[in-house]
Parts: structure tokens; C-alpha cells; sequence
């Protein structure tokens, strides 16, 4: 059968120009998006550890009691992991009040309670509490609730849950490393076993398996430090270990170092015996025959065992239906894998210049194709579970990110018709390669033989007059060496041999001689060979296009799976929603009627476009949950938009803060924060920066006071 690489006969040069081009403009996109969405990964850490919420409290925040409770109980959106110290009461001096002993109530994994002391005093007391999300994410928070009546307090709170910004980022470029590797190796794998195996694909799928080791690795040393808050040097304490391999995540990630340890195995015989040629089509086809069914089996079950350290950790091990979410969470990432790994494979095969049979390509189109009708059957249930309402698709930062996810997979299954339609071209014209080329072989046959028969009949007859010749002038010679025989041909046959004598003798002499020379020409002649395939693929126009689409293929590949990744880490929107509901309903809040602060801050950040005024707003200003507005206009009071506004809160008399506010812009000069905890009433210090141009910006201070 013939390959790809022998379908068409050199193009002209504008082509491969034309061919590098665009490899160049893709493989800058896939860089720019790719670096966009990990600064996206990056920054949306903050805001991707609130997995499970603190729906209620007992006593409720901010609530006032006639006398002291027994204990302090907390309930979340979803199971909780607890530690020794993850529910802390201060008293209004800051001491500890609570037994030291956090469990769950009544066996209950979304559920915390801390017991307290007999006899407490009258005061306000601050509850700072910090847990494990079931789905691997740290989530920390403070409130406070009162005995009798309110009163000061000296509690500094320090939750110690939200992790480093350095840790964060590394475990989050960590978490999207190991699914890329994931991907790479199981779709190299499938690809080499059902496709075709070359060195390209064994790059991918080695490659793949080193990036998930070393990711995993790193997040298990990670884990730590990004569960307690730590900043990086937490990496160091090794001692820490134990504890984290006894939590579920944990687990998950020493699970999947044990199976990739399985897997270096599998890979040794995938891309040794089983891929090995001898020269003898019968013994190759035998010996394959009877690994098939051995690697087929364990390949599965590596690539499942190692899905499910994902399952099983992560947002389908929690929730409703969780008995069906992890399987189904595997076939997914499964589908993934086959998909995403494949496509690379595919593409470097083509960019390499392998040949690779037109039913390989064919059969990897059907495996595509059922790997995207499995994709999309599990994400839409995995969209219905998460989600769980149309209105959480606009409203929610996992929806607004799901319909990122979905526009990306409607772009990559265009871009996969277009591949099926270049490998549909791809056939019709390796079928007529293969007719003009029996054609061919057959003519050129037959006028070879007739050439052989012709050339034999002159040679017999000129035979005799050779011979009588060479023998007369051999009479009327002297005797001569095999040199001096040589100068008796004609000139031009002289100058051939000696032409040809010279490579030879040069070549002997560089092989022989001069190894640096031999080097040299070996490399020489590499680059020939190289530079050949490469003028071959680009000549060929059904193979450049199937290479192009599957390029923009992987491209859009790599992004969706960068969002995928921000997925992962984010709130689903059922939770957030059922958070947002629990927060409305929640007694406590209206005891006071207490009017919103609002400040305004003028600012100037030097030219004149760079003046105008902010106005900052607190409701309702109490200890507990709050929401922050902040107003830009210009001096006519015009709403105007800046590139960037931040917002911090001290209270310094407490040694609490800064507490940095993430802000959310709405519309044009407004930005929103719609959960702001303040632990404690006191007078604040409110810190805005208002950056008007690159190199523009100002920050102002104002105290706001919040009521008790």
C-alpha cells in the first residue's frame, strides 16, 4: 500500500512558503493563547477556592445570643475535610475559647463543629475556620457572633486557607501540566497501537508520560503548602507528607505515580516488541498477534485506573449522582485523551514526513469521531450536574467558562470536518496514485525489455570486432601497468573514472582517515535527506491541507484543554448558586437597620484625562458578609472606564489585613465585589488605586467605619 509521502511530485516553492507561513501565524496563536489562558489560570486561583461554600452557621453570623452556646456548628454546599484546629473562637481579647477539637455532626461530611468552654463571658466572639474541600480545593472564612451584646474585640484573625500566590500558580500550571500529559500519553499510545508508530509518536506518548510524572510529582510536594496557606519553602518540609497521603487527594496522586510506574512498562513493549520489524512480514505479523490482546487489556485498565485519580478527587466525587459522575468523568477524560493525544500524533507525523498509510488516517477520522460523540454525550451531563439551571450559564463563573469551553469544541469539530474532507481527497487521490503508478510500472517494463533485447543483439555483434581490435593494439603496445592501461580510454571516459576514482578514494579517505570529515559529511548528508522529505510533503496539496486542519486542530486543542483546567478549578455553578441562596435567607442580617456607607475619592493621576472621581459602597456595612460597589466617573460625572481599579481594607488597630477585594467589572465604570467577609466592626482603612494609562496611576486612602 502506498504512503502519503509518494502521493504527488514536487510543487513549486511558492507552496512551502506559503506552507511555513502559516505553521508560523498557528504556532504563534497556540502561544498566545496558551499564555493567556495560563495568566487566567494564575489569576483566577483566588477565586477558585471556594469549592465548598459555608451555606449556614449556628450561631449565625453576626447574630446576637442571650446566652453562650455548647459548641459553634458550620454547614457547607458540600463534604469537608477537617484538621485538628479547623474551627478557631477568639474571645474579644483574642484568646481561645473553643476545646481544640473539630468533627463532623452526626457523621456528616459537610458539617464542622468546635465545641466551647462553659461560662463565657458576655462579648463579641470571632469564629476563623479553614477546611478541604472534597474536591481537592482548599476554602477558608471567618465570622463573628455575640453573647448578650456586641463589644470590642482585639481578635486577630488569621485563617491561614487561602493559598500563596507563588503556590497557587504553581499548582495550577501543575494541575494543567498533568492533563496535557495525560492526553499526550494516551493518545500516543492508541495512535502508535491502531495507527501507525514512528519516532514522532513515541516522542509524544514518552513525552506525555514524563510531563504527568513530573506534574504529579510536584503537586503531591505542593499539596501542602497549598492546602495550609503556606508560601514555597513549605515544599521542604517532607514531613508533611503523611498527612496529605491520608487525605483523598493525596491519595489520588500517589495512586497515579504507582500506575505510571505500570505504564513506563507498557510503553517499553508498545514502542519495543510489539512496533520491532525484522525484515520478515509473517514472524512481525505472528509476534504482534499475540501482544495485541495483552497491551489492548492493559492499556485500558492503565488508562482508566489513571482517569479515576482524577475522578475521584475532583469535582465529580462530590455532589449529587456521584455513583455515575465518576464513570462517566472517566470515559470523558478518557474520550480526551484519544482525541487530544491523537490529533498531536497525527500532526507530527505529517510535520515530520513519515509515511503513513491512507488507512491509518481513516481509521484514526473513525476513532476522532466516536471520541467527540462520547465527549459530548458525558459533557452534557456533566454540564446538567454542575450547573443546574440556564440562568447559571450567564450569572456564574463556571457557566460563563463552560460556554468559553463549548464555543472552543463547536470550533475544533468544524475544523475536524474540514480534516475528514481533506482525508476523504486524500484517498480518491492515493487510488488514482496507485493506478497511474501500476500504469507506469507496467510500460516502463515492457520498454525496458525491449531495450535488454535490443542492447544484447549490438553487443554480440560488435563483440568479435572488440576483440579483434584490443588485441591488435595490446600487440602493438609495450607492456604496460594497470595505470598506463588506464590512459589508452578516450578522454572523456578517463576524466568519468578518475571523477569517480576520486569520490571513492575521498570517500575512503574521510571514512578512514579523517573522522571529522566523516562526521561532517554524514551530516551533510542528513540535512539532503531532510531537506527532501520535507520538499516532498510540501509538494504534495491533499497531504499539506489534512496537515494544516489537524495543526489548527491541535491549536484549538490545546486551548480548550488550558480552559478545561480553569474548569476544574473553579466553583460549579449549582453550588454557587445554592450559596447565593443560603446567604439571602440567613437570619441575623436584618436585626439593624443600618444605611450603607458610601465615600467618594477623588483622584488625578497627572494628565488630564487621568481626573475624575470614585465612589466606594459598603451594604450594609456590618461584621459578616458585605457587598462592595465601586463608581468611576469623570469630573462631569459621566460613568468612564479605566484600565484598572484595586481595593484593599486594614484595620490596623486589629493587625487585620490588608484584605485585598477582588473586584468584577459590570458596566462601564462600575465594578462589583458581591462577597466582601469584614470579621469585625471597627474604623477601616479603605486603600483604592486607580490606574488610568499604562503608566498612570494613583492611589488614595479613606476611613470608612463599620457598625457593630
Amino acid at each position: 500500500m502506498p504512503s502519503l509521502t509518494s502521493l504527488a511530485p514536487a510543487g513549486p516553492t511558492a507552496t512551502r512558503s506559503r506552507t511555513t507561513a502559516t505553521a508560523r501565524r498557528l504556532m504563534a496563536i497556540c502561544g498566545t493563547l496558551l499564555a493567556a489562558l495560563l495568566c487566567a489560570l494564575s489569576v483566577g486561583a483566588s477565586s477558585a477556592s471556594a469549592h465548598a461554600a459555608l451555606t449556614s452557621t449556628d450561631p449565625a453570623d453576626g447574630s446576637v445570643v442571650k446566652t453562650a452556646p455548647r459548641e459553634v456548628t458550620l454547614n457547607f454546599s458540600e463534604g469537608v475535610l477537617l484538621s485538628g484546629d479547623s474551627v478557631r473562637v477568639l474571645d474579644p481579647k483574642g484568646k481561645r475559647v473553643d476545646t481544640g477539637k473539630t468533627a463532623h455532626v452526626g457523621g456528616k461530611s459537610s458539617t464542622a463543629a468546635a465545641g466551647l468552654h462553659s461560662g463565657l463571658p458576655d462579648g463579641t466572639y470571632t469564629v476563623a475556620w479553614k477546611a478541604v474541600s472534597e474536591d481537592s480545593h482548599p476554602v477558608s472564612g471567618a465570622f463573628t457572633f455575640s453573647i448578650g451584646a456586641p463589644s470590642k474585640t482585639t481578635a486577630k484573625v488569621s485563617t491561614g486557607g487561602e493559598s500563596d500566590g507563588t503556590v497557587g500558580t504553581l499548582y495550577g500550571i501543575g494541575r494543567y501540566a498533568a492533563y496535557g500529559g495525560f492526553a499526550a500519553l494516551v493518545g500516543g499510545c492508541v495512535f502508535a497501537g491502531l495507527c501507525r508508530s514512528s519516532r514522532p509518536v513515541r516522542k509524544i506518548a514518552v513525552g506525555g508520560w514524563v510531563t504527568v510524572f513530573t506534574a504529579t510529582l510536584l503537586l503531591l510536594l505542593l499539596r501542602g503548602p497549598y492546602t495550609d496557606g503556606e508560601g514555597i519553602g513549605g515544599v521542604l518540609d517532607l514531613g508533611r507528607l503523611g498527612d496529605v497521603l491520608s487525605t483523598k487527594p493525596g491519595a489520588a496522586l500517589l495512586s497515579r505515580l504507582l500506575l505510571l510506574g505500570a505504564a513506563a512498562i507498557f510503553l517499553a513493549v508498545l514502542f519495543g516488541s510489539y512496533t520491532r520489524r525484522t525484515g520478515d512480514a509473517e514472524v512481525d505479523a505472528r509476534r504482534r498477534q499475540d501482544l495485541a490482546f495483552g497491551l489492548g487489556f492493559g492499556g485500558t485498565v492503565m488508562a482508566v485506573g489513571l482517569a479515576a485519580t482524577w475522578a475521584m478527587a475532583e469535582h465529580a466525587s462530590v455532589g449529587l449522582q456521584r455513583q455515575l459522575a465518576m464513570p462517566v468523568d472517566v470515559i470523558h477524560l478518557i474520550a480526551v485523551g484519544v482525541w487530544m493525544g491523537g490529533l498531536a500524533s497525527l500532526a507530527v507525523t505529517l510535520w515530520a514526513g513519515e509515511p503513513i498509510e491512507r488507512a491509518a488516517v481513516r481509521r484514526f477520522s473513525r476513532l476522532a469521531f466516536g471520541s467527540v460523540v462520547a465527549l459530548v454525550v458525558t459533557g452534557l451531563y456533566q454540564s446538567w450536574r454542575q450547573v443546574g439551571s440556564w440562568g447559571a450559564l450567564t450569572d456564574t463563573e463556571y457557566g460563563r467558562w463552560l460556554l468559553v469551553k463549548v464555543g472552543l469544541v463547536a470550533v475544533l469539530v468544524g475544523i475536524a470536518a474540514v480534516s475528514r474532507r481533506w482525508t476523504g481527497r486524500l484517498t480518491d487521490a492515493t487510488a488514482e496514485a496507485e493506478k497511474e503508478t501500476e500504469a507506469g510500472t507496467e510500460a516502463e517494463s515492457a520498454s525496458e525489455a525491449a531495450s535488454d533485447a535490443k542492447a544484447t543483439t549490438e553487443a554480440r555483434a560488435e563483440a568479435g570486432t572488440d576483440a579483434e581490435t584490443a588485441a591488435a593494439v595490446k600487440a602493438a603496445q609495450p607492456a604496460r601497468t594497470g595505470a598506463a592501461d588506464a590512459a589508452i580510454d578516450t578522454p572523456a571516459e578517463a576524466e568519468s573514472a578518475g571523477a569517480e576514482s576520486g569520490e571513492a578514494k575521498s570517500g575512503e579517505e574521510s571514512d578512514d582517515g579523517d573522522p571529522v570529515r566523516a562526521a561532517q559529511l554524514a551530516r551533510q548528508r542528513a540535512a539532503k535527506g531532510k531537506a527532501t522529505t520535507r520538499r516532498e510533503r510540501d509538494a504534495d496539496r491533499e497531504r499539506s491541507g489534512l496537515r494544516r486542519s489537524v495543526i489548527a486542530e491541535t491549536v484549538v486543542a490545546v486551548v480548550l484543554l488550558a480552559v478545561a483546567t480553569v474548569l476544574s478549578g473553579t466553583q460549579p455553578g449549582r453550588a454557587e448558586t445554592e450559596q447565593a441562596g443560603a446567604a439571602a435567607t440567613q437570619p441575623g442580617r436584618d436585626r439593624l437597620n443600618v444605611d450603607p456607607v458610601s465615600v467618594l475619592i477623588p483622584y488625578n493621576t497627572g494628565p488630564k484625562s487621568g481626573r475624575g472621581k470614585a465612589v466606594v459602597m459598603i451594604e450594609p456595612a456590618l461584621p459578616g458578609d458585605n457587598a462592595l460597589h465601586v463608581f468611576t466617573t469623570d469630573l462631569a460625572d459621566r460613568p468612564v472606564d479605566v484600565p484598572e481599579v484595586k481595593l484593599s481594607l486594614t484595620l490596623g488597630s486589629k493587625g487585620i489585613g490588608p484584605l485585598r477585594i477582588p473586584l468584577e467589572r459590570l458596566s462601564t465604570g462600575h465594578w462589583s465585589a458581591r462577597t466582601v467577609q469584614l470579621p469585625m466592626a471597627g474604623t477601616w482603612q479603605l486603600s483604592l488605586t486607580v490606574r488610568t494609562s499604562d503608566i498612570d496611576q494613583v492611589t488614595e486612602t479613606r476611613n470608612v467605619k463599620v457598625a457593630q
